[in-house]
């Protein structure tokens, strides 16, 4: 008799314990926990140093997109099931707010120009070769009511992909060209910027951008817009068939790019 109640005795105390014990477990988070951060993540493709450069002040950008339906070959495939270079949702916007978390981590506030233009162009009827005329007065109010160190216009090139990729160390990343517009006075500025961008850019990934492109004369736009800031470039990110892992790449590449770059007092 004495036995048994010694038994029964363990028995309840051993499940008094039980739920204590398992508190005290180390815990495995959940693989919905593990989708968000994946998602939000985008820093891993960067440097394993997140933290802002210490030798620059941070740094306020402001994001556009002038051809904001351009879009990539097999980004367009997977969402739709269709090979398209231009789309009304699956386009180059969608990097817009993965670029901006990236230079978030890299020490620099960036905002998205609040107008999907070609939408407010294709409302009004206005041509696609007035994309510049048609979204300069939104970067005018942008620009007017606050001050950024770096404009950002950024593009997809219409080259194929052996022509806009890069492979470093076994990983494939997505070509970047800054182009600038030499007819205005201060055009020497913004050339200035680019060229500080791709040094960064290639020291940290070497063939990572292509050459700087200059345009101007008949049949060009000339300016793009940049005569409204002297730290204004526009970014032909990658071409037609890159991958969006090799443009998730390339991002960071550039918000590293842009948090360490020394800026001359404009």
């Amino acid at each position: 008799m004495k036995k048994t109640l010694k038994i029964w005795t363990i028995a309840i105390f051993i499940l008094f314990l039980f739920p204590i014990l398992l508190q005290l477990l180390p815990t495995k988070q959940s693989d919905n926990s593990s989708v968000m951060l994946k998602q939000k993540a985008y820093i891993v493709y960067a440097s394993n140093v997140v933290e802002p450069p210490k030798h620059t002040s941070p740094k306020k950008v402001l994001l556009h997109f002038t051809h904001s339906e351009e879009a990539y070959e097999p980004i367009t495939l997977a969402a739709s099931g269709k090979v398209a270079v231009s789309h009304k949702t699956e386009n180059i916007t969608k990097l817009g707010e993965k670029l901006k978390l990236q230079l978030a981590a890299f020490g620099a506030e960036a905002e998205l120009l609040p107008v999907d233009i070609q939408k407010v162009m294709a409302q009004k009827s206005i041509p696609y070769h007035r994309s510049y005329k048609a979204i300069r007065p939104y970067l005018q109010k942008s620009l007017a009511e606050n001050k950024y160190d770096i404009v950002l216009d950024i593009h997809r090139d219409s080259l194929p992909a052996n022509k806009t990729t890069a492979t470093v160390d076994g990983n494939r990343y997505a070509k970047v060209a800054f182009v600038i517009g030499k007819e205005h006075k201060n055009y020497a500025k913004n050339y200035e910027v680019a060229k500080r961008l791709t040094e960064g850019m290639e020291a940290k990934v070497p063939g990572i951008t292509r050459n700087i492109i200059v345009k101007g004369g008949p049949g060009v736009d000339g300016k793009y817009n940049q005569d409204l800031h002297p730290g204004f470039v526009l970014i032909e990110l990658g071409g037609i068939g890159n991958t969006e892992e090799e443009l998730n790449r390339t991002v960071a590449i550039i918000a590293e790019a842009v948090g360490g770059l020394t800026l001359d007092e404009q």
